[in-house]
C-alpha cells in the first residue's frame, strides 16, 4: 500500500471513529433528556372538535371542581360551561387571596366579597364552598340560564363591572365542561413529568367525594390501585376529573370505556377491562 493510499485510509479511520463518537454523545444526550424529562411542559388540554384550549395542571384540577360540584347537585352541563368560563374570568381557575380595587375583599375562584354578603373569608377561600356558593345563586336568580348566553348568565351572579368579558372565555368553559361532565369521551389530556412522591389514593378519595358526594372510591389496601364505580357518560366525568387532578394525587393511568390515559405516555389509547367502572392507579 503506497504512503498516499495509507494516509487516505487513516483519515477515513479518524472519521468513522469521529461519526461513531458524536453519534454516540448524540445518543447520550436524547437518553439524558428523556430520563430527566427536561423537555416536559406540563399542561392539560381540553379538545372539542377542532377547538383546543390549555391550562396548567392546577387550574385544570379547579375546573375538575368546579364541574364535579355542578354535578353534586344535579344541574345540566351548560352549568359547569358558566361556573369554569366564571373562574377563568375572575382568577384564572386559581384560588388567589385577594382583591382589585374594584373589589378589594374579593377572595377564591370567583371573587365573592364577604362584604357583600358571599361568607365568610374563610368560607370563600375553599373552593368546594365557594363553587357551591356560586350555583347557588345561579339557580335563584338565573333559573333560565340553560337558554342565555354563558356572559349573560354569569353576570347576573357577579355583577362585575365588566360584564362582557365573561364572552371571552366561554369556548374554553365549554370544552372543559364538555369533557368533566362525560359528555366529550377521552377529551382532556395532561402531559406531565414522571410524579416525584408516592401517590395518595386516600387523599384522592376524599377529595372526590368532597366535590361529589355520591362517588364511592374502593382504595386497595397497599393504597396503589382504586375502583370507582360508575357508567356512561359519569364515568367519562369521573377518569377525566382523575386526568385533570393527577398532578397532585400522583395518578399514573386512568381507564375507562375502552381508553387508558397514561402518564408516561403522555395521552389515552386503547385499553381493556374498563366497563362498569374507572380504574386508577397511582405512583408507588
Amino acid at each position: 500500500m503506497s504512503k498516499r493510499s495509507r494516509r487516505r485510509w487513516r483519515a477515513l479511520v479518524v472519521l468513522v471513529l469521529c461519526l461513531a463518537v458524536v453519534t454516540a454523545g448524540a445518543w447520550a444526550a436524547s437518553r439524558f433528556i428523556d430520563s430527566s424529562e427536561i423537555l416536559v411542559r406540563e399542561h392539560c388540554t381540553a379538545i372539542v372538535g377542532t377547538d383546543s384550549f390549555r391550562l396548567a395542571p392546577d387550574q385544570a384540577a379547579n375546573a375538575a371542581l368546579i364541574s364535579a360540584v355542578s354535578l353534586d347537585r344535579g344541574l345540566p352541563a351548560r352549568a359547569a360551561s358558566i361556573g369554569i368560563a366564571t373562574g377563568i374570568q375572575e382568577s384564572k381557575l386559581r384560588n388567589i387571596d385577594y382583591g382589585d380595587e374594584a373589589g378589594p375583599d374579593s377572595r377564591g375562584l370567583f371573587q365573592q366579597r364577604p362584604s357583600q354578603g358571599w361568607g365568610s373569608e374563610e368560607q370563600v377561600m375553599d373552593p368546594v364552598y365557594a363553587a357551591n356558593r356560586f350555583y347557588q345563586e345561579l339557580e335563584e336568580l338565573v333559573p333560565d340560564f340553560e337558554d342565555l348566553d354563558i356572559t349573560v348568565a354569569a353576570q347576573k351572579v357577579q355583577r362585575s363591572a365588566f360584564p362582557d368579558a365573561y364572552a371571552d372565555h366561554e369556548p374554553e368553559g365549554r370544552a372543559y365542561a364538555s369533557a368533566l361532565t362525560g359528555h366529550s369521551p377521552a377529551a382532556l389530556n395532561c402531559v406531565l413529568k414522571s410524579p416525584a412522591e408516592p401517590g395518595d389514593a386516600a387523599a384522592m378519595s376524599a377529595a372526590l367525594q368532597d366535590q361529589l358526594s355520591s362517588a364511592q372510591p374502593q382504595v386497595s389496601d397497599d393504597g396503589r390501585t382504586a375502583t370507582i364505580p360508575a357508567s356512561g357518560t359519569r364515568g367519562w366525568a369521573l377518569v377525566q376529573w382523575a386526568v385533570a387532578n393527577a398532578d397532585q394525587f400522583g395518578i399514573t393511568s386512568a381507564s375507562f370505556g375502552g381508553q387508558g390515559w397514561v402518564r408516561a405516555d403522555h395521552g389515552w389509547a386503547p385499553a381493556t377491562g374498563t366497563d362498569g367502572a374507572v380504574t386508577l392507579t397511582f405512583a408507588g
